[in-house]
């Protein structure tokens, strides 16, 4: 107890309070320490689980991930499940985002500090209209994942009853939206691979939920693609791109694999295509067994977790429109210019180096880990590296390696998850200082290339 109450007093309690990244990562590590303890409880799982691996449950949970070393509907009791349902939704949306909630419904007022947290958190450009823009993202949400609800009613109430069909739609709409990878049927959906309710229902899930807050706040409120934002327009058609060609290269790639779509009928195959193209770069909800692809299909998928959704969306990863910068600003140098252009509007500098930032933190923060199970896991190398982008990605995909996991291994895959629901720039900014220098030094000559 002394020992406790002497790294209080060494805490810096006030730098952490005004440090916006420091303290929403903190926020996020409470949320995953009470979704561990309730987890623990006896009533929450069917048998003996072990403090690690419920841990690793609420991390996952927590961070949208959706990486779960046994199968949640065996592991948990219904209270365990809703318990990670829970664990879902506020990992989601956003923890500050709830706070602020709970503080409106108390009727009290939402301090500076509290918006410059939502502003943080949300990537908002002024504190103006955040606290309305929380209450927007929270009522849509609610909204949106009662609509999933109600069609994925439409199978699993006649498959399951009216009790445990709307419980488990309700489950699988916030896991979808949410990016979350998690299903309560063995094998993911695997049982509904060529179901259409299911599976146009579970993409639009995904597809809405990945493509950004603010960009559907925009979508609502104008219909027009050229009166959007740059920030939308690149959204939207980097998506629609990206898609059509995973689909499409899925579907090619994988059509005669015995171990993936070869078996399937061709409506099968298209709509498993369909599902596996889209999913795995943001919510890890599988209807196709991802261990039976072939090694470029799995390259793909690896390259879309790590590229993730949308910034302010609920998913992981680098984010899209991150790679779409760099992509622009590879494009610019070939071409021999100075400016980088999307849409006809210049992208700031500042913009360019934070997209490059976040691209090589995140390569590094993958290989440390990538060396690290490397040390302590028995298993291919290609298994590793695939459970460290999904980790990283929080996108919920495993070809075998999380069921196999050491402790030390889980340990590392819980702090890239963790590190990927945060971002590269939050972590980063959360242990060090932003400062401005007014000194300008003489330039240098760097050979590089």
């Amino acid at each position: 107890m002394v020992l406790f109450e002497r790294l209080l007093k060494k805490l810096d309690v006030r730098a952490i309070s005004t440090n916006p990244p420091l303290l929403l990562s903190m926020l996020l590590f409470v949320l995953i320490l009470v979704g561990t303890v309730l987890l623990k409880l006896p009533i929450a799982a069917r048998g003996h689980l072990s403090w690690i691996d419920a841990l690793f449950f609420s991390t996952s949970a927590s961070t949208v991930t959706g990486l779960t070393p046994f199968e949640p509907s065996e592991t948990f009791t219904l209270f365990g499940q809703v318990v990670l349902m829970v664990l879902i939704q506020i990992g989601g949306i956003g923890v500050m985002a709830f706070a602020v909630f709970f503080v409106i419904l108390l009727g009290k007022k939402v301090s500076i500090r509290q918006r410059q947290l939502m502003q943080e958190a949300l990537n908002a450009p002024s504190l103006g209209g955040v606290i309305r823009l929380v209450s927007w993202i929270l009522i849509v949400s609610f909204a949106i994942e009662l609509v999933g609800m109600f069609f994925l009613a439409f199978r699993f109430v006649p498959d399951f009853g009216w009790g445990m069909g709307l419980y488990y739609s309700l489950f699988h709409s916030i896991s979808g939206f949410n990016q979350a990878g998690f299903s309560l049927f063995p094998g993911s959906m695997n049982r509904y691979l060529g179901d259409p309710i299911v599976n146009l229902t579970m993409i639009t899930m995904i597809t809405i939920g990945g493509i950004g807050f603010t960009v559907l706040a925009e979508l609502l409120s104008t219909h027009r693609f050229r009166k959007l934002s740059i920030h939308a327009q690149v959204m939207l058609s980097g998506t629609l791109v990206i898609n059509v060609v995973m689909v499409l290269a899925i579907f090619v790639i994988e059509y005669g694999n015995p171990h993936s779509l070869g078996p399937l009928s061709f409506v099968d195959k298209l709509w498993a295509a369909f599902f596996q193209g889209i999913s795995p770069r943001t919510a890890g909800i599988t209807t196709l067994d991802p261990a039976g692809l072939s090694q470029a299909s799995l390259l793909l998928t690896m390259l879309m977790m790590f590229i993730g959704a949308g910034s302010t969306s609920t998913s992981g990863g680098i984010k899209l429109t991150t790679f779409m910068i760099v992509l622009a600003q590879m494009l610019t140098f070939l071409k021999g210019r100075r400016e980088v252009v999307i849409n006809k509007r210049t992208i700031r500098h500042q913009v360019i180096i934070r997209a490059v930032s976040v691209i090589s933190i995140s390569l590094i923060v993958v290989l440390i880990g990538l060396f690290l199970l490397s040390l302590s896991e028995d298993q291919p190398f290609l298994v590793i590296l695939f459970e460290v982008i999904s980790a990283f990605g929080t996108a919920g995909e495993s070809i075998g390696a999380t069921a196999d996991l050491s402790p030390f291994g889980k340990a590392v895959i819980m702090l890239l998850m963790f590190f990927g629901k945060v971002g590269p720039l939050t972590m980063a900014f959360s242990v060090t200082k932003r400062s401005h220098v007014d000194i300008r030094y003489p330039d240098g000559e760097i050979y590089t290339g």
